[in-house]
């Protein structure tokens, strides 16, 4: 339990230090030439606000793809003012989302330098393209994936904080940002930018057709070409609400936790779960020690640090959702099979 303590608190202070090298969006006008993809399939219920959003956006190129909805997301789409690609019928090999950002790539304007990714879940600050793309090439990065604040009704706030606490923790931003190493990877396709060149260069989402998480497969495919990138503040620029209620939560987490080993879960609830159940002066450290990294995280991302006295729970939580993700037979999303 000594060494629990020690090493609970050493990751706390780097989630600390993470907080503070953690980038901020840089201000100013678009400073080239940006093409914002969208794709959506069934999201009639809420792609109005995201893509409100991004009409406001200045001086960009904005293309949407319908990739075959059945609830109107079309029909709504047009009614914005926006005339919707068509997504060609699903490849052999290629799942939805890749196949739906390819195509989108590949109808951008040939002049755009820079290619911004939106899921139809995020809403953006009227800015957010402009500080985006001058954030990726103020740093000279190809890849910068500003995380959104993350809206967390329910039982889902159990969990959601989790996502950014994970890379705050475990991750050194700075080194992973210009290392080539793949096992320092981490972005989120919600809002993503590239710089068009190297996005060619990496093969685009081809290269990562049958990835179910395709953004951080993204990434690597483009460190694989010495390319450089990952994770910035986006608390100001974005707001999203993945889940609404606990059953689309396992439902999303089956999709993108089968392919992680248990072994990541099982350290997770060493490290965070197991010393609550603990009574010596180093179980009580470790407690401590967790709960205050969540605090560091919620302040620094725009989460509530009322929800870091769950920490345990949300852990012990994610633990079970990855057993069920692993234990699911059938994993089916946006009505296809993942």
């Amino acid at each position: 339990m000594s060494a629990l303590a020690w090493l609970v608190s050493l990751l706390t202070v780097h989630t600390a230090v993470n907080a503070q090298l953690l980038r901020r969006p840089s201000g100013g006008a678009l400073p080239v030439r940006t093409s914002v993809l969208l794709p959506v399939r069934d999201e009639a219920a809420r792609l109005e606000p995201c893509l409100r959003a991004l009409l406001q956006q200045p001086g960009v190129e904005l293309l949407v793809l319908d990739d075959g909805s059945t609830d109107g997301t079309a029909e709504l789409v047009r009614s914005l003012g926006v005339e919707p690609l068509e997504g060609a019928p699903l490849p052999h090999g290629w799942l939805g989302k890749p196949h739906a950002c390819q195509q989108l790539a590949d109808a951008a304007d040939p002049a755009s330098e820079v290619l911004v990714f939106v899921d139809a879940d995020v809403v953006l600050a009227p800015d957010a393209i402009a500080r985006t793309v001058a954030t990726l090439l103020e740093h000279d990065l190809d890849l910068v994936s500003p995380y959104p604040r993350q809206e967390a009704p329910g039982a889902t706030r159990l969990v959601q904080p989790l996502l950014q606490w994970s890379w705050l923790t475990f991750l050194p931003l700075r080194l992973a940002e210009r290392s080539g190493r793949p096992s320092l990877s981490a972005a989120n396709g919600q809002l993503l930018a590239v710089r068009r060149s190297t996005y060619d260069r990496a093969g685009g989402h081809a290269a990562v057709r049958d990835q179910v998480v395709e953004d951080v497969a993204l990434l690597k495919a483009i460190k694989a070409v010495h390319g450089r990138g990952g994770v910035v503040d986006g608390t100001h620029l974005a707001t999203t609400r993945m889940y609404d209620d606990l059953g689309q939560l396992v439902a999303g987490y089956d999709k993108s936790l089968h392919t992680v080993p248990l072994g990541v879960s099982a350290a997770l609830v060493t490290l965070y779960v197991l010393p609550w159940f603990g009574r010596s002066r180093s179980a009580r450290i470790a407690c401590a020690a967790g709960v205050l990294g969540r605090v560091i995280a919620a302040r620094r991302t725009g989460g509530r640090s009322v929800d870091s006295l769950t920490h345990p729970v949300g852990v012990l939580a994610l633990a079970l959702l990855h057993v069920h993700s692993k234990a699911a037979r059938t994993r089916v999303w946006k009505g296809r099979s993942v």
